[in-house]
């Protein structure tokens, strides 16, 4: 009954998210902070549940990996947020109003509707992102520091390179006319999916929730230590994308890792992709001299 109960937890955690945007004071719906205060509060649950629930004692955290995650977290919801706007989201609106695009249909839709839209549309684009992170390699230098980490954890979703967590973070969304509520509820539960797929917490979903979402049994394995095996289950929070384009593997990693599982300072993390641009100057100099 325990363990029936602790794998309901993910789809408990959606239903009360979803609840709070729809039934919510008005005024906190207004506010996009909100949506940081949301997410922050689920990832803090999530972290409580790795210590009552613990999946694998192999990833147990430690201070030294709490302190690297939460600087992602805080930089993600900082810099990259910021810089996506500026660099993305912003000239697609600017387009947007320069084209004549409009599509008021979408925010007339009703609630949930709107919420699955948004939700699928932000996962289409990162499922083909991450795919071609995998499958070309000037993306993966830039994504191969995510692949780094030896443990999983609730808040290892945010961590990575910086350039890797600004591509991942586009999409078309600008486009769409949803309400703002319906796009903060949507973006609230594609993130706690992401949280629960990367947590150390020893709860399996039910088929409801699995065929759609992603979980931590096939996210682990997307982060398997051979490089092959982590070409499958790209999405971030609906496994439904790899599912419907064939890219979905059932299986589970408690192994995880790239490079002989060597874990990356924020340093190298930062540098990663240079690296071989930086071996071949050496290279080059050497020769010279």
């Amino acid at each position: 009954m325990k363990q029936h109960l602790v794998n309901l937890l993910p789809p408990a955690t959606l239903v009360a998210i979803v609840c709070f945007w729809m039934f919510g004071p008005a005024a906190w719906l207004a506010n996009e902070y909100t949506l940081v205060w949301v997410t922050s509060i689920t990832t803090a649950f999530v972290l409580g549940l790795e210590f009552l629930f613990e999946r694998h004692p192999g990833w147990r955290m430690d201070w030294r990996e709490f302190a690297t995650d939460l600087f992602y977290v805080i930089l993600g919801a900082t810099v990259i947020t910021w810089v996506t706007n500026v660099a993305a989201e912003e000239p697609l609106m600017a387009a947007k109003k320069a084209l004549g695009i409009a599509t008021p249909w979408a925010g007339r839709l009703p609630f949930l509707v709107q919420v699955v839209s948004v939700m699928a549309i932000i996962e289409f684009g990162q499922y083909w992102m991450h795919r071609l992170m995998h499958n070309s390699t000037p993306f993966w230098l830039t994504h191969a520091p995510h692949h780094h980490i030896t443990q999983l954890n609730a808040m290892k979703g945010s961590v990575g390179n910086p350039i890797e967590l600004f591509l991942i973070s586009l999409s078309v969304l600008a486009f769409f006319d949803f309400s703002p509520t319906a796009k903060f509820c949507a973006i609230s539960v594609n993130a706690a999916i992401a949280i629960y797929a990367h947590a150390n917490v020893a709860a399996n979903p039910p088929f409801f929730y699995a065929f759609f979402f992603t979980t931590i049994r096939n996210h682990s394995l997307h982060h398997s230590v051979p490089y092959e095996d982590t070409r499958c289950n790209y999405g971030n929070s609906l496994i439904i994308w790899d599912r419907v384009f064939g890219t979905f593997r059932e299986g589970e990693a408690s192994v995880v890792g790239q490079d002989d599982r060597k874990r990356l300072s924020i340093w190298e993390q930062t540098v990663f992709p240079f690296v071989p641009l930086i071996q071949a100057y050496k290279a080059r100099k050497g020769q010279a001299s």
